[in-house]
């Protein structure tokens, strides 16, 4: 009976294992003794199956943390995932190469010589993705945030890693390296709320009425389109200005985009509402003294000009 056993175990081994074996070992082969490297069936079956089970758990990790975030974050971390794929990707394929008894060394010492060039080359490149990193974790820009950046106003419609693409106000897409937020200050008229303070500057007569004015200004921009009517609005009478009364109205909005279409509005009416009560807008105004002085008289002269 051990016998037979023992027989069953040597057949197995030698020509079902033995088979098996010899079918993984084929393959390419090159060099020679200890630098002898092979790609055979054994090794390409391994790294399929290491694909597969990275790419499976990779997959439920992602699901994992995902789960509890919101829409604009979840497409923010799969953006940002996709590089951390890629690099387990690189990091599975030379480990299974390296317990297949692979010499990676070479591959590895002439990789690291490459990134060294690619990374001198692509300083850039690396500088944007670090820069959408850093927002997508910051959470500094958002989707729909309202900003300016370079003297110009824009709202965000797309956050990638490389780059952010935004609309002006004159509906031209904008494409931002990311780097650039790094670099630069940039205002952001949305970031806590979307509800912004504007204002306009009105410069009136001296001797007008100015609760009249108050009155007229209080009424142009209640009736404005836009313009919030909880809080409300409300007029300063800044200064005494060198040729005018100086007023500001101020008022709220939640629409930032829309901020020179509103004001441009207002000032229509406010002209409009001022010429009803035959209220002007003065121009500016200088007096210019000169004195000369006659040579048979010795008297002054004093000549009066007003601009």
């Amino acid at each position: 009976m051990n016998n037979k056993v023992t027989k069953i175990e040597t057949v197995v081994k030698e020509d079902v294992l033995g088979t098996i074996k010899r079918f993984l070992d084929l393959g390419f082969y090159f060099g020679e003794g200890d630098n002898q490297v092979g790609v055979t069936i054994g090794l390409l079956l391994l790294l399929i199956v290491s694909y597969i089970a990275t790419h499976f758990a990779l997959k439920f990790t992602r699901s994992l943390i995902t789960r509890q975030m919101d829409s604009a974050d979840k497409q923010k971390f799969i953006s940002l995932f996709k590089y951390f794929k890629a690099a387990v990707y690189i990091i599975v394929f030379f480990t299974v190469l390296s317990l297949a008894n692979f010499n990676i060394t070479p591959i590895l010492a002439a990789s690291a010589a490459l990134l060294v060039g690619l990374g001198l080359a692509l300083k850039e490149l690396f500088q944007d993705i670090i820069g959408g990193i850093y927002i997508i974790m910051d959470k500094s820009l958002l989707i729909g945030d309202i900003i300016k950046i370079e003297d110009k106003v824009c709202r965000i419609i797309e956050i990638k890693l490389r780059s952010t693409r935004a609309i002006t106000r004159d509906d031209k897409i904008l494409i931002i390296p990311n780097h650039k937020f790094l670099i630069n200050t940039f205002k952001n008229y949305t970031q806590n709320h979307t509800t912004t303070r504007e204002f306009i500057k009105v410069r009136i007569p001296f001797g007008s009425d100015t609760r009249l004015v108050e009155r007229i200004l209080i009424e142009a921009v209640s009736t404005q389109k836009g313009v919030l009517k909880n809080p409300k609005p409300f007029v300063f009478f800044n200064d005494f200005g060198e040729w005018a009364l100086e007023f500001g109205v101020y008022f709220f909005i939640n629409d930032s985009f829309s901020e020179p279409r509103i004001k441009s509005e207002l000032r229509f009416k406010i002209d409009a509402k001022l010429r009803e009560n035959k209220i002007a807008i003065p121009y500016p105004q200088s007096d210019i003294h000169m004195f000369a002085r006659t040579t048979s008289s010795n008297t002054d002269l004093k000549i009066s000009s007003e601009e």
